[in-house]
């Protein structure tokens, strides 16, 4: 009893109060030189005059999450004035945001590698280090501080869960569950449609068509593509679809060779803790990943390394689970 009451306490302390204070450190520890947000008094213009306009609900938050972190902390004058000289209330409202869905993120982490791990992950040390791996790449690229990328990364990972329940156990519920996910997900952000590179990463035998497989994907590219061009369609027109084209950029500048760098060596690095059948997996889900991959070389910039994160976490996830038993992993 005394033994399990331990674990229990080891594991609030390393799955949320250690990666609260990791952010914490990020976000206050030291300043941005690439967005001045610390700065801003409320959600800028272009949140809603760019691709930033298409994630709805992170806007939806950060504006009535600001009022009420506003009306909350005028209350208390002292307070307040404390606050403001470590930046903007609008700041310090992100934060808040971002932290409650990144502990929970390190929650989801902490089941998925709890869910029929691998012979390797077994190892309570080996889990652990893995996760704070896992967590240092979140916060370490947080020097491009947003307000729906930390929310995406919550969605990504709790669809990655529904998924690897619906490739174990079969229920209709988990398929079910995904595809209101999916749909819910894509007003937070385009990574949405990385949840069904992983599905078909996982589903599909390259060496047998199965049309129950493929029949599964198409309603969840369904649920994907929906909300996404219904978004196109209603949101303003003067919207752009993108901030530019970057490719030239990309393959030019040595800030962002350095970001390619990093995302091309973090990917080599999960893969060898995989083992044969978990790169098979892998590798297909970069294949399906492609024309995510794809649009960050051509509207994103790689030195903006968070866009590399989901990519990387699903190494980890891919490397902690066991395979070997299931036919669609062949």
């Amino acid at each position: 009893m005394h033994k399990l009451f331990d674990e229990k306490i080891n594991d609030f302390l390393f799955v949320i109060i250690f990666p609260f204070l990791l952010l914490f450190m990020a976000y206050y520890g030291f300043e941005s030189s690439y967005v001045n947000m610390k700065m801003w008094e409320k959600a800028p213009d272009f949140m809603f005059s760019s691709v930033y306009a298409y994630r709805v609900i992170p806007n939806y938050l950060s504006i009535h999450a600001s009022e009420i972190f506003t009306e909350l902390v005028n209350g208390f004058p002292g307070l307040k004035f404390f606050l403001l000289k470590h930046g903007s209330l609008f700041y310090h409202s992100v934060f808040v945001v971002n932290s409650l869905f990144f502990v929970l993120s390190s929650v989801l982490l902490s089941f998925i590698f709890k869910f029929n791990p691998s012979v390797f992950f077994q190892d309570i040390r080996i889990k652990r280090i893995a996760h704070l791996l896992a967590v240092f790449f979140i916060v370490i690229t947080q020097y491009v501080p947003t307000n729906c990328d930390i929310i995406a990364i919550f969605f990504y990972l709790l669809g990655i869960l529904l998924s690897l329940k619906y490739f174990k156990h079969k229920k209709g519920i988990d398929f079910l569950l995904l595809l209101a996910l999916i749909f819910v997900s894509t007003f937070v952000r385009e990574t949405a449609c990385l949840n069904i590179a992983f599905f078909a990463a996982l589903f599909v035998n390259m060496n047998k068509l199965d049309f129950t497989c493929l029949k599964e994907i198409a309603f969840l590219v369904i649920a994907f593509l929906l909300p996404y061009f219904g978004l196109k369609f209603f949101i303003s027109q003067h919207v752009s679809f993108a901030e530019g084209v970057y490719l030239v950029k990309n393959f030019t500048s040595p800030f962002n060779l350095a970001g390619l760098c990093f995302g091309i060596l973090g990917l080599y690095f999960v893969l060898q803790l995989c083992t044969l059948d978990q790169q098979i997996i892998l590798k297909k889900y970069l294949l399906f990943s492609s024309p995510y991959i794809v649009m960050i070389a051509f509207v994103g910039l790689f030195w903006e390394t968070r866009l590399f994160i989901p990519l990387l976490l699903t190494g980890f996830v891919v490397a902690s689970h066991e395979l070997k038993k299931y036919p669609a992993a062949s």
